[in-house]
């Protein structure tokens, strides 16, 4: 048995030689890619009430990092669905004990973005939630979903990157993150995207990191557990030693993947083949990003960041 096949759709970047900083310019190469990509799953959606799009913006990473969603990506798609719905639309993450993600949004752009749209920026930590089960092996797990994705039709953009532990972040973990579960921590990110059932997963391949960042100048869409499975395969990791994915997976076979001037085996080679830097071996992308951050937050910089102890 093999899944839908995977959408894939080049982006013809106004500057192939690196990062452009012009948001403008970014969504304007996005425009037809992202129509590409989300196709037939507009239809899907045009009679929802509510669309509630989830990038990876876990930290005030810089986009040209590729260790978040490129808010240009997620207002693309935003364009897309206020042209094709009338659906009330949100970009939505949660604040944890590290990071509120209200200060993360404005880092991003997000909050300055949406102000083109009728679209807002929702914390989900914040939220009420709801209580759920599903079925994973055939034993029950119990999860607490915010009701903002409860109530609404999800669209995850995932970025393009590995997690601290080595496998893909992807989408079925980014869905994981804004949930309370019971199980395991290589159940949450099932059981979240069972429950929440997205309507589609945009991988932003735009810029990606795989020990350094990399433009990829891609886009990859279909469902959550497909999206993830080609996220493995381009970062160099094998799907069996993915437990979640393994598992949402199943049986089904290799992914297809379809689309005009994307070669997969040339993207593969072209990302480097490293992880994270290690937790004791500060990168100096994260020092970078962090000085950012605190002359934007107010807060302190951390001694080991400026070479202390």
């Amino acid at each position: 048995m093999s899944s839908a096949p995977v959408r894939a759709a080049a982006v013809d970047a106004a500057d192939r030689r690196g990062w452009v900083p012009d948001i403008d310019a970014r969504m304007a190469a996005l425009e037809s890619p992202v129509r590409d990509v989300l196709g037939s799953a507009l239809e899907t959606l045009a009679d929802a009430d509510r669309i509630t799009v989830v990038p990876d913006a876990h930290y005030p990473f810089h986009p040209s990092s590729g260790m978040v969603t490129d808010p240009a990506v997620v207002g693309s798609i935003v364009a897309r669905l206020e042209r094709r719905t009338d659906a009330e639309i949100a970009v939505a993450g949660a604040s944890d004990e590290r990071i509120s993600f209200d200060r993360t949004a404005a880092y991003l752009g997000y909050v300055s973005l949406l102000e083109r749209f009728d679209a807002t920026v929702v914390d989900l930590a914040d939220d009420a939630r709801t209580d759920e089960v599903c079925a994973i092996d055939g034993r029950p797990v119990s999860l607490s979903v915010p009701d903002r994705l409860a109530e609404s039709r999800v669209v995850v953009v995932p970025s393009l990157r590995p997690t601290e532990d080595g496998p893909a972040a992807g989408a079925m973990r980014t869905l994981g993150s804004l949930v309370e579960c019971d199980a395991a921590p290589s159940r949450a990110p099932i059981a979240a995207t069972r429950v929440l059932d997205p309507a589609i997963a945009v991988l932003d391949a735009t810029t990606a990191y795989g020990g350094d960042p990399v433009a990829a100048n891609t886009l990859f869409a279909g469902s959550a557990p497909a999206v993830d499975a080609v996220a493995t395969s381009l970062l160099g990791r094998s799907i069996e030693t993915d437990e979640a994915l393994e598992t949402a997976r199943g049986d089904e076979g290799p992914v297809a993947v379809e689309g005009v001037d994307v070669d997969l085996e040339r993207l593969r080679d072209r990302i480097p083949a490293g992880g994270l830097p290690p937790a004791d071996d500060t990168h100096p992308a994260v020092s970078t990003a962090y000085r950012v951050y605190a002359a934007v937050a107010g807060d302190a910089v951390p001694p080991q960041l400026e070479g202390g102890r």
